[in-house]
């Protein structure tokens, strides 16, 4: 699903009330049908306080129009109108206008802090002030109606996006911007929704396809993708009846040290779960007991190093490298690092103090097979590309990392984006329980896991990411967000790929 910019929508919008011969009032009276059809699916006629409060522009348009339909079908609303401009959108008189022809009780007009109307926790709101056409910050007193807004514990619901917010620029914290519980995104969700900075203003959502001239949303370039479990299940491959574990590959993870041995296990654990045909773990010679006892599916080659790893010397051949996971940072570990790296002409997975070791010695960049991935987390990212302003100034240096070294990035977080040189793309898997210790070890080997059985790097980074997202979810259902390890998230890898094939209907029950 392609996610456009605040512009873009607006040429869609131009785009289909051209093509299709409408009015602008025409598509928004279809898209407050719409929204009106699943706010009733829920509510199902409950006498619960509507309150609708209304801009005076295209937003507010929508949300007269949809107080109207519900109006019309006995839901108890009052609308209010945010009088804060001479100026008035067309297509907000419009069905300002019709509004009257279903309502004795015309629409309250909102001019200062004084007429704030009050509010109860059983209320339902309905934000409509301000869309995707805002470009600046809500101040005077209509700054005051948002702090008003955001402090009751009355249910906030977004049309579109949550008033002051921006859909794809920056924006100085502490702007004042609704706090929805949820939010109806018209026909794609925006990019600050997946955001650390500003997606928490947009709280749950969900896209409703508002049917959009599909020629031009066929051609324009999005700011970024969202991979959808139709995407991934485009990704897989399955297996051939006659195959052999060397069909799928040999993956070396070279990682643990003292102390750190978990992140050998995880990261080679994961990717015998993902398919890989055969792990073997590269391990200071301590940690040859304990791979052996975790996980007796694994081989062992043993460092010359008691606790560290300290060379890079194998007989193995054709293998993938997952390099990083526990390893430490110290001369002869690094040492041993570069060693590895310049053996490969393949893409790579660098992980964790593989990244460490990297943004304190520059030089190594250029022993990196191009297209190979690194996976860090923010900590580990400030030190590859530096100190960022905002979330936007972070993707933009992440971006420029990825064209000039030709490598792929999986930043990960709550949204995990994959940044491929301009090309991002946004992961909608995963939980709040997957923030726990070991869980990046496992990506790690699940996307090396995807890279042995020939998977292109690209395809490697998206699916691996989705498929760590939605096996964590899948055993949040069992054991709780707070009940999550990371060897219970490798554990339901191949639950996620099964899911993948499983009827959209049992998809949402999972």
């Amino acid at each position: 699903m392609k996610i456009l910019s605040a512009q873009q929508l607006a040429e869609a919008d131009q785009s289909t009330i051209d093509k299709n011969q409408i009015t602008s009032n025409d598509l928004m009276e279809h898209i407050a049908k719409l929204i009106f059809d699943r706010i009733h699916q829920r509510l199902q006629g409950s006498p619960v306080p509507i309150k609708v409060f209304c801009g005076i522009g295209k937003n507010g348009g929508d949300g007269l129009a949809l107080a109207r339909h519900m109006i019309q079908h006995g839901y108890h609303v009052t609308t209010y109108v945010t009088n804060c401009s001479k100026k008035r959108a067309p297509e907000f008189l419009y069905h300002y206008d019709k509004i009257k022809e279903v309502s004795k009780d015309w629409p309250i007009l909102l001019s200062c802090k004084e007429d704030f109307p009050d509010l109860h926790p059983q209320d339902i709101i309905i934000d409509a002030i301000f869309g995707t056409g805002i470009n600046r910050p809500i101040d005077g007193w209509m700054s005051d109606l948002v702090h008003y807004l955001n402090k009751t514990p009355a249910f906030k619901l977004a049309l579109d996006m949550p008033s002051g917010l921006y859909a794809n620029t920056p924006q100085s914290i502490g702007t004042p911007i609704i706090q929805a519980q949820h939010t109806f995104s018209f026909e794609t969700p925006k990019l600050s929704f997946f955001l650390p900075q500003t997606g928490k203003f947009a709280g749950t959502f969900e896209v409703v396809q508002i049917g959009l001239d599909p020629e031009y949303m066929m051609k324009a370039q999005p700011l970024a993708q969202i991979i959808t479990p139709d995407a991934a299940k485009s990704m897989y491959k399955p297996r051939e009846k006659f195959s052999h574990k060397g069909d799928y590959g040999h993956v070396l993870t070279m990682a643990g040290s003292k102390g750190k041995m978990g992140a050998a296990v995880l990261s080679s654990g994961a990717a015998l779960n993902m398919g890989a045909g055969k792990v073997t773990a590269y391990v200071p010679e301590h940690g040859n007991h304990i791979l052996q006892n975790s996980l007796p599916e694994v081989m062992t080659i043993s460092s010359n190093g008691t606790d560290f790893i300290t060379d890079f010397d194998h007989d193995l051949e054709d293998y993938t490298l997952c390099i990083g996971p526990g390893l430490s940072t110290g001369d002869d570990v690094r040492h041993a690092f570069a060693k590895a790296i310049s053996q490969q002409t393949q893409p790579v997975v660098i992980d964790a103090d593989g990244l460490n070791i990297l943004s304190d010695h520059k030089e190594y960049w250029k022993l990196i097979p191009e297209n190979s991935i690194l996976t860090p987390h923010d900590g580990e990212l400030e030190r590859l590309i530096g100190n960022w302003k905002d979330d936007y100034d972070r993707l933009e240096k992440a971006q420029k990392l990825s064209t000039d070294k030709d490598v792929i990035l999986v930043l990960k977080g709550a949204h995990t984006i994959v940044v491929s040189g301009k090309n991002l793309y946004i992961n909608d898997t995963g939980n709040p329980g997957m923030a726990t210790a070991g869980s990046g070890d496992v990506l790690s080997g699940i996307i090396t896991g995807l890279l042995a059985q020939k998977y292109d790097a690209l395809t490697a980074a998206v699916f691996g990411v989705f498929l760590h997202g939605r096996a964590g979810d899948i055993a949040s259902q069992t054991y709780a967000h707070e009940g999550l390890k990371a060897s219970i998230i490798s554990n339901f890898v191949g639950a996620a790929i099964l899911d993948l094939f499983r009827p959209e209907q049992q998809q949402q029950q999972q």
